[in-house]
C-alpha cells in the first residue's frame, strides 16, 4: 500500500491497468496513501474488506463504495457459523492500582514485580491450546510494553518482545515468524504491543490474548479478541485473559461480547451474569467475582443514552446507506436500537432535527405533539390495538368498520368492551400521565371510531403522514417480532420487561396510576386485575416498613409481603388469598434493581395463584406494624437463566 502510494510507483501503471483492486483493511481509505490509489486507478470493481467500518474519526468510508455492502457478518454470527476458533475468555481481577494519580507512582504500579507474578501466574494456571504458549499481550502503552517485555525475560521462563508503530515491518514480520516457528531457535512466547495488532495482522497460531489495558470501545476489545480467533492446524481453541481494574468504561465488556444494541443496564447486567450463554458453540464466557462487581460499578454509572453516543450510533448506518436511515432499518441492519433515541428526543424527527444538518423537515407545534406521543407510547409494539387503529386511521379510514374484524383475522384478537373502552382512553387523551401529553386522535364524540378534526389536519401535509405511517409501521414490526406471542388470556409475553405505566395500560385500567399508589400490588376492581410487583435487591437506606423481604422458594415459589398495617382479613390479603376462585387475574413483575433510574422494568413471569402459605407478622425495627406474608404459585417456572439472575447477590 506505501509502495504504491508513491507517485513515481503508481505512475509505472495505466489508470485502467487492473479491473479489480481489493482494499483490505479499508477503514482506513480515508488516509492520503489510500487516497491516492483510489483517485488514480479506474478498475471495474473496487472491492474494501473490514472488520470495523465503523471508524471513530466520522469518515465515511461506505461512500467510496457507493454504500453496496456485498456481505457483512458479526462476531456471534461467525462463531456460530464455525468460521472462526471458539475461545474460553477469562475476565479476572487485575491488582489495584487505580486509585494512584501520581503517573510515575502508577507506572511503577503496572509494572511491579507482584503484578508481574499475577499476570504470569494466571496466564500459567488458564494455559493455552497445543504445545507452547505463543501470545499476544495488549498493553496500556509503549512504555509499560516494553518494561512488562523486559520483566517477562528477566525471569528465564519465557522470551518475549515488545512492537509499537515504532519498529519497521522488517523488525514485525521477524517477530511474528519468531512468535509462530516450534523450529528456530530463538522463538518467541509473547509478543507485547499497545495497538499495532489491533487489526490487520494475520496470525492463526496465537493461542492465548492477554489484555492489560482498559476497554476503549466495543469495537477495539472485538478487534483484540479477533486477533485469537484465526483458525490454525492443532489449536481447537484460544484463551483470552483480561485483567479487570476499576476502570470507567468497564461496561464495553460485556456489551461487547453480547452484541447488546439496547443500551438497556439491566439487559447488561444479565448479560454479564449469563456469561456462556452469550455466546452459542464451544465457546465459554466466564468472570470472577471481584471483576463483576467492577463491571456491575461500571454499568451503574454510565450514561449509556448520551447524545454523543446516539448520534455516533446513529451516523454509522447513515453512512452505511448512504441517506438517512428508516426506523425499521437500525433493526435490519443490526444497528442501534432506534427506541433509545424515541426515549432520549422523544420521537426521531426530534433527534434529526437537532442532530443531523442535512434533514431540513419541519412540523407544526401540533404535528411535532402526535408525532411524539405516538412514537414515544407505541413505537415498542407493546400492543398492536392503537398501532392497527392508528394505521387505519390514517391510510384507510374508510375500512374503519372492518378494523376490529382486521385484528381478529391478523392477530387473534377479539375485543371485548373493556379493551375497547381503554383504546379510546389511550387515543383521547384520558389514560396516559407524564412527560408525553397525549393528543386527541380519535373524535370522541361519536360511539363508532373516526380520527379527530387534529388528526385529519395534521396528516394532510403527505410528508407528515409518512413521518407518521414509518413510526406506526415499525411499532407493528416490532409488535410482530417481540410481542405477539401473548401469555395465555392477558397481552404480556413470558419474561419480556414492562413498567408500572405498561402494566396499567395492558391490563385496560381507565388511567394509569403513578407507581406509589400501586406499591407492592393493587387489585383494580373495573378490570378485575392484581399485577404484583416485587422488587428483588432493595436499597438498605428504605424504610424498615417498606423493607419487604418477598423472596424466591424456588423457581415455582415465591412468598410476597403485604403492605404494612395489613392483617389476614384485609381485603387486600384477602383478594390475593381467594383470587383464583374470585377469577382475579393476577400476574406476576419482577425487576432484580429498584435503584437503577434508567431501567425500570418489571420481567413478566406469568400468572400466580396463592398456595396456602399465610402468616401474619411484626415488621422489625417498626413501632408494631404488620405486615403477612402471602405464598404464591407460579403458573409457569421461571427460565433457569433468569431466576439465576434475579435472585443472585450482586456483591
Amino acid at each position: 500500500m506505501n509502495m504504491m502510494a508513491k507517485e513515481e510507483i503508481r505512475s509505472q501503471f495505466s489508470p485502467n491497468e487492473y479491473s479489480i483492486i481489493i482494499l483490505d483493511e479499508c477503514h482506513r481509505s480515508g488516509a492520503d496513501s489510500y487516497q491516492k490509489i483510489i483517485d488514480y486507478f479506474k478498475p471495474e470493481l473496487l472491492l474494501g474488506m473490514s472488520a470495523s467500518p465503523e471508524r471513530t474519526d466520522s469518515f465515511d468510508v461506505f461512500s467510496l463504495f457507493d454504500h453496496n455492502i456485498a456481505c457483512e457478518i458479526r462476531l456471534q454470527q461467525a462463531l456460530e457459523n464455525d468460521l472462526l476458533c471458539p475461545f474460553h475468555y477469562f475476565g479476572i481481577t487485575d491488582l489495584e492500582i487505580d486509585g494512584e494519580s501520581d503517573e510515575i507512582t502508577k507506572f511503577n504500579a503496572l509494572t511491579s514485580d507482584k503484578r508481574v507474578q499475577h499476570i504470569i501466574e494466571r496466564a500459567e494456571y488458564y494455559g493455552y491450546s497445543g504445545d507452547r504458549v505463543k501470545g499476544l499481550v495488549f498493553c496500556s502503552n509503549k512504555k509499560e510494553a516494553a518494561e512488562l517485555s523486559n520483566k517477562f525475560n528477566k525471569t528465564g521462563k519465557y522470551s518475549t518482545i515488545m512492537l509499537s508503530g515504532d519498529d519497521s515491518q522488517e523488525k514485525r514480520e521477524s517477530a511474528i515468524s519468531r512468535l509462530v516457528s516450534d523450529e528456530i531457535s530463538d522463538r518467541l512466547d509473547y509478543i507485547f504491543t499497545v495497538d499495532i495488532f489491533n487489526e490487520g495482522v494475520d496470525i492463526p497460531e496465537i493461542n492465548q490474548v492477554i489484555m492489560l489495558r482498559p476497554t476503549e470501545s466495543p469495537i477495539i476489545f472485538v478487534q483484540q479478541l479477533g486477533r485469537g480467533l484465526r483458525k490454525a492446524e492443532g489449536k481447537e481453541f484460544v484463551i483470552v485473559i483480561d485483567f479487570i481494574g476499576n476502570y470507567q468504561n468497564n461496561y464495553m465488556i460485556p456489551i461487547a461480547l453480547s452484541g447488546d444494541r439496547t443500551g438497556n443496564k439491566d439487559n447488561i447486567r444479565r448479560s454479564l451474569m449469563e456469561g456462556n450463554n452469550l455466546i452459542n458453540g464451544a465457546s465459554t464466557i466466564y468472570f470472577d467475582e471481584i471483576s463483576r462487581k467492577r463491571i456491575y460499578n461500571s454499568i451503574d454509572s454510565a450514561n449509556l443514552n448520551r447524545a454523543q453516543i446516539l448520534k455516533k450510533e446513529y451516523q454509522n448506518l447513515k453512512f452505511k446507506l448512504g441517506r438517512i436511515p428508516k426506523l425499521k432499518e437500525f433493526d435490519e441492519h443490526g444497528e442501534l436500537d432506534p427506541l433509545r433515541i424515541i426515549q432520549y428526543s422523544k420521537s426521531y424527527h426530534n433527534f434529526l432535527k437537532s442532530y443531523d444538518p442535512e434533514y431540513c423537515t419541519s412540523f407544526s407545534k401540533e404535528q411535532e405533539g402526535i408525532l411524539e406521543f405516538i412514537s414515544y407510547r407505541f413505537a415498542s409494539g407493546m400492543r398492536i390495538h392503537e398501532l392497527s387503529l392508528l394505521k387505519f386511521l390514517i391510510s384507510s379510514p374508510e375500512l374503519l368498520d372492518v378494523w376490529e374484524e382486521h385484528l381478529e383475522d391478523t392477530y387473534n384478537i377479539k375485543l371485548d368492551d373493556i379493551t375497547k373502552a381503554s383504546v379510546r382512553n389511550v387515543l383521547t387523551n384520558k389514560f396516559f400521565r407524564g412527560k408525553v401529553i397525549s393528543p386527541n386522535l380519535i373524535n370522541h364524540e361519536v360511539d363508532q371510531f373516526a380520527p379527530s378534526s387534529e388528526l385529519i389536519e395534521a396528516i394532510s401535509d403527505d410528508i407528515f403522514k409518512n413521518a407518521l405511517l414509518d413510526v406506526i409501521d415499525f411499532g407493528i414490526y416490532r409488535y410482530q417480532l417481540n410481542y405477539s406471542n401473548n401469555y395465555r388470556n392477558t397481552l404480556f409475553n413470558l419474561n419480556k420487561k414492562y413498567t408500572y405505566t405498561d402494566v396499567c395500560w395492558l391490563l385496560n385500567w381507565k388511567a394509569e396510576e403513578v407507581s406509589l399508589n400501586i406499591g407492592g400490588y393493587k387489585h383494580d376492581k373495573y378490570t378485575n386485575t392484581y399485577p404484583i410487583f416485587i422488587n428483588y435487591d432493595k436499597s438498605e437506606e428504605i424504610s424498615a416498613s417498606t423493607r419487604y423481604e418477598d423472596r424466591f422458594i424456588d423457581q415455582s415459589r415465591l412468598i410476597a409481603i403485604s403492605k404494612s398495617q395489613r392483617t389476614i382479613s384485609s381485603d387486600d390479603v384477602d383478594n390475593a388469598v381467594h383470587g383464583e376462585e374470585r377469577q382475579i387475574l393476577m400476574p406476576l413483575f419482577v425487576r432484580k434493581n429498584k435503584d437503577d433510574k434508567t431501567s425500570k422494568e418489571f420481567y413478566f413471569l406469568g400468572t400466580v395463584k396463592h398456595n396456602g402459605h399465610l402468616q401474619e407478622f411484626i415488621m422489625p425495627d417498626t413501632d408494631n406494624k404488620s405486615a403477612v406474608e402471602i405464598g404464591y404459585h407460579l403458573n409457569t417456572p421461571v427460565d433457569s437463566n433468569l431466576y439465576e439472575y434475579i435472585t443472585e447477590s450482586t456483591l
